[in-house]
């Protein structure tokens, strides 16, 4: 029987046995619990969500302003639906008399719908219909789909579109979050594992800190949304998901690292668990911290579905920290060595932790530093030339959901018979005494195909009755000729706005079309103001880290680098493999802000560690000797977080496809070219340089 080593016998003297399974076990079992309550959680969340555009406007956009005046003229709540029907031969308002009393006596519509509407060449039919606010809008939109292909049936096409049609396809698209993200994201890393460990408990007992910190985050995100704290969207709930569990998975790979040395070393259980909690307690906070304070900087946002993210996937990454510090080293410090069967770590002599692979890449880099870097910064310059290409002034709404749709549907056939902008027409809140200058003035621009004054019933004014006026303002009702989620029809409100602000500078205008551009322009805004807080944050977390002022600067360098590659060889893909329309504008906001943080991520975890052995053995060799030892383990870490991000193409949106290759094919990058070799390299190059002005920038 093998001796115990005197430190062993101190720590088995400072911890008697039963504190040292008791400690474990009630951390385990308080996890449990939070998984207990995490989990049918998940279930609430479509509670405290909204999909709404307009909500995420800031109180200054005009759009919102116009919304907030429109409410007064207002007298009801209702969403309204566009039902258009559609037919090869002539169709009349008495093909679907029938569907028309039945809508009237269904209970759905608020009021009286307005139509039948026919179109000039006699082959479609609108209707505006009101849904009341007595039901869920899905649901109702649903049946009266359901209704609408009954009543043309053998005749013809039937479709339900507008601001309700289109929210109602928007939530079925997310629908899957809750189910198929997710268990998309667990399956992979669960593979990744299975390779990376060859063992059968301990990718279980990954998965299962990474499940229970997305409980954690869930339950803290679901009362944040529901104390109205935060808008909880489809987006960011997705986003969470995936984040929570890459980010726990790659800081449970760091922790399970240490603890293999340390079991390989001779450590028991308890001892080993220990001490490869404060070896790596300080990589994954700082890392943690960077990832943190970056997405925290999202709180900067003018627009509130990205300053909402800040605070959810922020409260993710916090979880992910804590899961993986305090129940991953309980279950290994229960399970030791037995959590590798059935290939334990092989014995490791003092000073031994480094062989195979990723020590013969690391004397490479080591040999040839200098034109590995060039050659690595060069690929990555050349991957940057993409951006030009890269599409991001907004996408249509009715190319948001990647899959067909009743809604993209609907619009298409409104566009084929009536003016495009007719199902959702903009409107503009004018001072009464020039509403008719500024309507003459409005009709005037070729975008323009009709401007209405509005009566109190909603309807124009008719003779007999007067414009509907509320504190001295008249609302117009503003069909465009253009699709209205067009950039043609972008540029019509463009020109409206300055037409109506000329003749009276209170005029507010709005409608779905406004909404969007507002939402562009906010977002557009948004890159030029958080991008270098993201930055400045960052590297004053590394320059604390580090000890050093070269070293982060060469970090972020490095790593923006890799960003414009990321995003440069995205914009290739979307526009010639994908054949996207283009990309909203918050993607490569939110793909810069993952990008950095996460990338920062795996330099962090290569620094200190690199930082740890120059201390003992100087830069060169541990440089060398750091990226020999951690290689592996954030190979295995990057591509983890790449297979989690991936997923996020499940979901049939165009945002979330997007970001997901882009963070994918982005932290692939950057964990294969940039931390392999392109920062070794550097460091290499620059020598002891790298840790001016630490102490350590004077050592052989």
């Amino acid at each position: 029987m093998r001796g115990d080593s005197p430190q062993q016998l101190s720590t088995k003297k400072a911890y008697p046995r039963w504190l040292r399974i008791f400690i474990p076990l009630i951390l385990v079992l308080v996890w449990f619990g939070v998984t207990g309550v995490g989990g049918p959680t998940f279930g609430k969340l479509e509670e405290v969500q909204s999909n709404d555009q307009s909500s995420f406007l800031p109180a200054t956009a005009e759009a919102t302003k116009a919304l907030e005046a429109q409410e007064k003229f207002r007298t009801s709540e209702a969403i309204p639906a566009i039902i258009v029907f559609e037919s090869e031969s002539a169709l009349t308002p008495a093909d679907i008399s029938s569907f028309m009393t039945d809508l009237k006596d269904s209970g759905l519509v608020e009021g009286e719908p307005v139509g039948p509407i026919p179109s000039e060449d006699g082959k479609a039919l609108q209707i505006v219909a009101p849904l009341n606010t007595d039901g869920e809008t899905d649901e109702q939109v649903k049946e009266i789909r359901t209704m609408a292909a009954e009543a043309i049936e053998g005749n013809g096409q039937a479709f339900v579109t507008g601001p309700a049609g289109f929210t109602t396809d928007l939530k079925g698209a997310f629908a899957g979050i809750d189910g198929l993200l997710l268990g998309v994201a667990l399956l992979a890393v669960l593979v990744i594992l299975l390779v990376v460990y060859r063992s059968v408990l301990l990718p279980f007992a990954v998965l299962f800190t990474s499940v229970a910190a997305l409980c954690a985050a869930i339950v803290v995100v679901y009362w944040m949304a529901k104390w109205g704290w935060i808008r909880l969207d489809g987006q960011s709930q997705g986003i969470l998901s995936i984040l929570v569990i890459g980010a726990a998975t790659d800081y449970s790979l760091l922790y399970v690292a240490r603890f293999k040395e340390a079991i390989a070393h001779g450590k028991q259980r308890f001892d080993a668990a220990l001490l490869a909690w404060k070896r790596s307690f300080e990589p994954i906070v700082a890392s943690a911290g960077t990832v943190t304070v970056g997405l925290l900087c999202l709180l900067f946002s003018d627009l509130n579905s990205n300053k909402a993210l800040g605070p959810i996937a922020a409260s993710g990454i916090i979880f992910s920290v804590i899961a993986s510090l305090t129940l991953l080293p309980a279950i290994l410090a229960l399970l030791g060595r037995k959590a590798f069967w059935p290939f334990f770590p092989k014995p490791l002599a003092d000073g031994e932790d480094a062989q195979g692979l990723w020590l013969n890449i690391a004397r490479f880099v080591r040999k040839h530093s200098r034109p590995v870097w060039i050659v690595t910064a060069l690929v990555l310059a050349v991957g940057c030339l993409g951006i030009t290409q890269l599409k991001a002034e907004g996408v249509p709404q009715s190319e948001l959901v990647l899959t067909a749709t009743d809604s993209a549907a609907g619009q298409k056939a409104i566009a084929r018979h009536f003016d495009a902008g007719a199902g959702s027409p903009a409107f503009a809140i004018v001072g009464a005494a020039s509403s008719s200058s500024i309507a003459d003035k409005i009709s005037e621009d070729d975008g323009v195909a009709s401007v209405t004054l509005l009566a109190a019933d909603g309807g124009p004014v008719r003779p007999g009755t007067d414009a509907h006026e509320v504190d001295g303002k008249n609302q117009l009702s503003i069909t465009l000729k253009d699709v209205p989620d067009s950039l043609e029809a972008e540029r019509t409100i463009v020109a409206i706005r300055e037409a109506a602000h000329a003749i009276d500078p209170d005029a507010l205008v709005g409608g779905t079309t406004a909404t969007a551009l507002d939402t562009q322009v906010t977002a557009q805004e948004d890159i030029v103001k958080i991008i270098p807080l993201v930055l400045g944050a960052i590297l004053i977390i590394l320059m604390l880290l580090l000890r050093s002022v070269v070293a982060p600067l060469v970090l972020i360098l490095t790593t923006v680098l890799s960003y414009g590659a990321a995003m440069g060889v995205s914009a290739w893909v979307f526009n010639g493999l994908f054949n996207f329309p283009g990309a909203d504008p918050a993607v490569p906001l939110f793909g810069f802000v993952f990008l950095v943080a996460l990338g920062v991520d795996y330099n962090i975890f290569l620094m200190t560690r690199v930082r740890e052995e120059a201390l003992r053995v100087g830069t060169q060799d541990g440089i060398t000797r750091g990226l020999a030892v951690t290689g592996g383990v954030i190979t295995s870490a990057g591509v983890v977080l790449a297979a989690t991000f991936a997923a996020l193409g499940v979901i049939p949106i165009m945002f979330m496809v997007q970001l997901g290759f882009i963070v994918a094919f982005g932290v692939l990058l950057d964990t294969f070219v940039v931390r392999s070799f392109l920062v070794p390299a550097l460091g290499h190059e620059l020598g002891r340089i790298l840790w001016w002005p630490s102490k350590l920038s004077r050592v052989k």
